[in-house]
């Protein structure tokens, strides 16, 4: 196809705005999947992704429209819309010229919207402005186009009304789509070889692994073609291959002869090691290499937790399931460590909660392991007595208050919108998390844009389930990372039946110590299966115990003999049974292992996230 047929374009919007519904419509409407075999979130494969109703991977789709009588062919990539997963976002918007903004009629603009909003203008998108769900009972259409052009500073009759349930007004945003959205730009590669072919640049935006196939990585051709047995290079790897297939996304994979400049589709490599392709990277033919495209920035981390098998039989079948991983996520970092308690495991670093909490289940579902998850932390910078300044990434090995000289912690730039009235009792939540309050501005109809910078640590201490309590829901926030200050923690360790359990290691606020050590030995207590003998669960920080709970044993009545209770004799006799329970119970203490269960770790994982 005439590349000045072809339109690139995202949807990009706040989580829960009707991004997936509204791909489902453009599908059906294009003829792209037939109605009978629709189904919801079609472009959402994970079982993850249709159980939670969000997308959590991005996943480009090519469908043919008609518009005035004149073909086209409209590439989009559907991309996520949780904060976690805004890195999915910026690598969708490196592909494309244009970007659908989609606002919830029902909601407005939302602070991960502003976010993604600045993405694309980054990157010198045009942007096509649409307001969703404008059939809901609760729809606001009129005020939120208000607000999209008060933000876009545009003509409020330029935003388009859609329903991604009914499919009313999404014909109307396609056609805007071809209108508005530019063809791709002329090549930009200059001609190589001695034919005087346009050298060939395709950005790689995503990848994913195949067992039988290896490594299939998805591009944008921005100059050039390829075909199938082509012989390619990574530009930044420097390995060859060949391009055993070529072909596009319908949204399965279908194979073609070429695909040429200004198309999205997959090549796959054959690669089977990991490590050689990489988001970013261009790939280019092997004979006639043309310079690399400019990538993109790599991930940073902000949480990190360590994850060991329950079974260090398991270990190297851990190791393989993250290597699998990290082919399909290149979002998440991890590395061997060792730990006395716990064996061998990796420590990990994720985007957020809901990162961590995607990847651990992916393991347990698609690897069948059975795994303890350390309680997520940051990363803490230590200057010790000795001089020495370590980077501490695992709870379990910061070190005792006595070695410490000074500690440094990442703080977060926040910005929540949330209706005007809530925002009384939303200053005296942020003072609770340590935050330090901004501006408060006004922002569109009834609401109110705060500014604040906060502890990372504090975002993870229940931040998001206490800010949608509060504000009934109403709330969003988006952040970003805003360096390093002095931090004022302590590590809290929890001990179970006399051992020390580094998976439940925390580091916490010292003036919150207390407060701490009570709620984690509380909720211990509730979760932990009771023993067959009586277990303490305890808190300790500060060098003191500053909380311990008792989980009672299971009773059996040695009294009882069958259903008959034990008689004749004096009462010696019953005093004979009882202490040699006693007795029995003592030993088993002193020599029995606690076996903590799988949920047990996960559920103090999730402890008061609402991510």
């Amino acid at each position: 196809m005439d590349p000045k047929n072809i339109r690139n374009f995202s949807i990009i919007a706040h989580i829960d705005h009707g991004k997936s519904t509204l791909a489902d419509r453009m599908l059906e409407i294009t003829g792209t999947i037939e109605k009978r075999k629709m189904r919801d979130q079609v472009l959402d494969n994970m079982e993850l992704e249709r159980e939670r109703g969000i997308t959590i991977k991005m996943q480009p789709v090519r469908m043919e429209h008609t518009v005035d009588g004149q073909a086209y062919q409209l590439n989009l990539i559907d991309t996520p819309g949780h904060i976690d997963f805004s890195y999915e976002v910026s690598r969708a918007l490196k592909a494309v010229e244009g970007s659908v903004l989609l606002v919830d009629a029902t909601q407005g603009v939302q602070a991960q919207t502003l976010t993604t909003l600045e993405a694309a203008r980054k990157e010198g998108l045009v942007i096509v402005p649409a307001v969703s769900k404008i059939d809901s009972p609760l729809a606001r259409p009129e005020e939120v186009k208000l607000e999209i052009a008060a933000l876009l500073d545009i003509d409020p009759d330029t935003v388009i009304g859609v329903s991604g349930r009914t499919g009313e007004g999404v014909a109307e945003l396609l056609a805007e789509v071809v209108r508005r959205v530019p063809p791709p730009a002329l090549a930009i590669a200059a001609p190589s070889g001695a034919q005087g072919k346009e050298g060939l640049q395709a950005l790689v935006f995503d990848f994913k692994y195949d067992d039988h196939r290896g490594v299939i990585v998805y591009v944008r051709i921005f100059s050039g073609s390829v075909r199938r047995n082509d012989r390619l290079i990574f530009s930044i790897a420097g390995e060859d291959f060949i391009a055993l297939e070529v072909g596009v996304f319908t949204p399965k994979e279908e194979a073609r002869d070429t695909l040429r400049s200004g198309e999205i589709g997959y090549i796959v490599t054959g690669v089977k090691q990991p490590g050689i392709a990489s988001v970013g990277d261009t790939i280019t033919l092997e004979k006639d290499p043309v310079p690399a495209l400019g990538g993109y920035d790599n991930p940073r981390p902000v949480v990190w937790a360590s994850i060991y098998p329950e079974s260090q039989d398991d270990f190297p079948t851990l190791k393989m399931a993250l290597s699998r991983l990290k082919l399909s996520d290149s979002a998440f970092t991890y590395e061997e460590e060792n730990s006395g308690a716990l064996g061998r495991g990796f420590r990990a670093g994720f985007l957020g909660m809901l990162h961590l909490e995607i990847i651990t289940e992916r393991l347990r579902r698609e690897f069948s392991l059975e795994l303890i998850v350390t309680t997520p932390s940051i990363t803490y910078m230590v200057t010790k007595r000795n001089g020495a300044k370590d980077t501490v990434y695992s709870p379990h090995l910061f070190p005792n208050d006595s070695e410490i000289v000074s500690v440094e912690e990442p703080w977060a730039s926040v910005r929540i919108i949330a209706p005007a009235q809530y925002v009384s009792v939303l200053v005296p939540m942020l003072y609770s998390h340590e935050a330090e309050i901004g501006e408060t501005e006004s922002f569109g109809e009834g609401r109110s844009a705060v500014t604040v910078e906060m502890p990372l640590r504090e975002m993870m201490r229940g931040f998001f389930d206490e800010l949608k309590s509060i504000t009934s829901g109403y709330a969003s926030i988006t952040y970003g990372i805003a360096g390093l200050r002095p931090a004022a923690v302590t590590r809290l360790d929890v001990v179970i039946a006399d051992e020390v359990v580094p998976a439940f290691t925390r580091v916490i606020s010292r003036r919150r110590a207390q407060e701490e050590a009570d709620e984690t030995t509380e909720k211990l207590q509730t979760i932990l299966p009771r023993q067959q003998f009586e277990m303490k669960v305890q808190g300790v920080a500060l060098g003191k115990i500053l909380s311990s709970k008792t989980i009672k044993a299971f009773r059996k009545d040695v009294l009882m003999h069958g259903s008959k209770m034990v008689g004749g004799g004096d009462v010696s006799r019953k005093k004979k049974l009882l202490e040699k329970q006693k007795r029995g119970k003592a030993k088993m203490k002193a020599s029995a292992k606690v076996n903590i269960p799988h949920d047990v770790f996960l559920k103090m994982m999730q402890r008061g996230d609402g991510n």
